[in-house]
């Protein structure tokens, strides 16, 4: 399926391109996850320092301003209005079975979201609660998780995931996940049936990050698009808990946890409230309106200025939170994402040097990934260049800091041209294609290329590999598993010495090399026939020829 007047452009560049400096990749990971940019939360000092610097980094560069028109004139940002959620004061909650109330812990029993359905306070007791299996309705699957069940009033429990998960097998696509296991469809789904609230049941292996991730991700200050019916996307509370909590919960109602879970495998699963037992809440949020800013730079085409590629990466991460267990509350994001940002700056720096391609290249730093994709989905639906005649997007989100690896991969199992275009060209940065290991956790739809393919812009997210050149695929893993265990979302992802940064810079000439035969073609990339963004692309084929 590969485009064969691109493929023609593909040797024009051999892996002797611009040379990428793993000094500088140190350098700019360091300063971006050092103390002083508190943790690049949107709307803070940090973000100030963040966008501050990489202008600097992107003039220093010999870039142009690719943002918001202002006076006739583009500057650095993009303006991006979000909702500000954040709860004040206390987290009071307790569930009672009629016999006992037991107070619950807000971070370490259930994660509580603030409020973002524009509610200054929520309040409410003895709130029922009805297990809705894995929260799905998709009528092309036959499926309804529901059965009529009115959740009105009444909080839904519900699993993570999809439901053929554990079997591997079934209409979700087996392990690999589909839209309908991420958290972000469940609220969606809960708020459309008017539930007072969605409480996910954190299970480490079909969320694939543990507890400490859920905690330190959900009990921030929260962020969302301005939506003019919020009630409509967020019911009250939104919130997880963990596991062993509510399996005692079921027990109490009576209730088997283990086996109401296999049954929501299935067709046949029905709802089960846990009769007698209730949860009440009491807290505050201060809910505002802010503005964040998307960064964006631009190399504009010397012949075809109109039409744009893409690279992309978020800047934010999750600012200052509750501490860890040595009492650090700054989470500097130092792989996730000081790594992609990095990588967003060597290439900046590479086409500043180059000749003028003949399309233009834009380097977008967006906000608010961690919230939500929030930045992306922002562009996407107010882009500052039309998406008809995007060519494609190439992000870079938590790139490996360490040694060079012999393979490489991508967010998802997705099927397009562009990644048959990297593929080929890989083979001559002696980089073989590794399917994403992990197509369970859902990473397609966790990474800011996303809102992009669902409006038909090939897009994909680079990730690095994990057979190493020192160690093999036995180190990758050990470094990989590490890494989402004892740093992910947490405070401890800072920057190392340690870090070589050899394999970034190593891959940086892949990346360089496939965006610039994309940006001197005149070929349009597509996604393969059978995939789901291939008809929403071709609607606008006729701004392409």
């Amino acid at each position: 399926m590969l485009v064969l007047s691109l493929m023609a452009a593909l040797a024009a560049h051999a892996a002797t391109g611009p040379e990428f400096d793993a000094q500088r990749l140190s350098h700019d990971v360091k300063v971006l996850s050092s103390d002083e940019f508190e943790g690049r939360g949107p709307n803070t000092a940090g973000e100030t320092k963040t966008v501050n610097y990489l202008i600097e980094q992107f003039k220093a560069a010999g870039l142009q301003p690719g943002g918001d028109i202002v006076k006739g004139q583009r500057g650095w940002t993009q303006d991006v209005p979000l909702g500000r959620f954040e709860i004040k004061g206390p987290v009071t909650l307790s569930v009672s079975d009629g016999k006992t109330v037991q107070q619950l812990k807000q971070g370490d029993d259930l994660a509580v979201r603030a409020a973002m359905n524009g509610a200054k306070l929520v309040d409410f007791k003895h709130a029922p609660l009805v297990f809705v299996g894995y929260g799905v309705t998709a009528p092309e699957r036959n499926w309804d998780d529901f059965k009529g069940q009115d959740l009105k009033g009444k909080l839904a429990v519900v699993l993570i995931n999809d439901p053929d998960f554990e079997t591997g097998q079934g209409d979700f696509g087996g392990k690999a996940m589909t839209y309908y296991g991420r958290w972000t469809y469940k609220y969606e789904e809960m708020a459309r049936r008017g539930a007072l609230g969605t409480i996910i049941v954190h299970e480490t292996a079909p969320a694939s990050y543990g507890w400490n991730t859920v905690k330190n991700s959900n009990t921030n200050v929260m962020y969302d698009i301005v939506r003019k019916k919020p009630r409509e996307a967020h019911a009250p509370m939104e919130a997880w808990i963990q596991r062993d909590l509510a399996v005692d919960l079921f027990q109490r109602a009576g209730l088997d946890f283990e086996a109401l879970k296999r049954q929501a495998q299935t067709r046949d699963f029905q709802p089960a409230e846990l009769t007698g037992v209730t949860l009440s809440a009491h807290y505050a949020v201060d809910a505002q309106v802010i503005v964040s800013k998307n960064v964006a730079a631009r190399v504009v085409g010397a012949r075809a200025p109109k039409e744009t590629v893409i690279y992309s990466g978020h800047w934010d991460h999750l600012g200052v939170g509750l501490p860890d267990a040595k009492g650090d509350k700054i989470y500097n994001g130092a792989v996730d994402n000081g790594t992609g940002i990095a990588a967003l700056l060597e290439l900046a720096r590479a086409y500043g040097k180059a000749p003028a391609p003949v399309r233009s290249v834009v380097f977008l730093a967006v906000t608010a990934e961690e919230k939500g994709l929030l930045g992306s989905e922002y562009y996407a639906a107010n882009p500052l260049y039309p998406l008809a005649t995007t060519v494609g997007v190439i992000n870079m989100d938590a790139l490996s800091p360490n040694g060079v690896a012999r393979n490489f991969t991508i967010s998802g199992s997705a099927k397009l041209d562009l990644l048959d275009q990297l593929i080929a060209k890989a083979m001559q940065w002696d980089l073989v294609y590794a399917p994403d290991p992990k197509p369970e956790a859902g990473h397609f739809f966790r990474s800011d290329h996303f809102p992009f393919a669902k409006r038909g812009v090939p897009a994909i997210s680079y990730g690095s590999g994990d057979d190493l050149v020192d160690g093999g695929p036995d180190a990758g893993r050990k470094i990989a598993a590490a890494y989402v265990t004892n740093n992910y979302h947490q405070p401890s992802d800072e920057w190392s010495a340690s870090w070589t940064f050899a394999g970034m810079a190593h891959d940086l000439g892949l990346l360089y090399a496939l965006g610039r035969d994309l940006a001197d073609s005149n070929a349009w990339p597509n996604w393969s026939k059978d995939a789901e963004f291939r008809a929403t692309r071709d609607v606008s084929a006729a701004k392409r020829k």
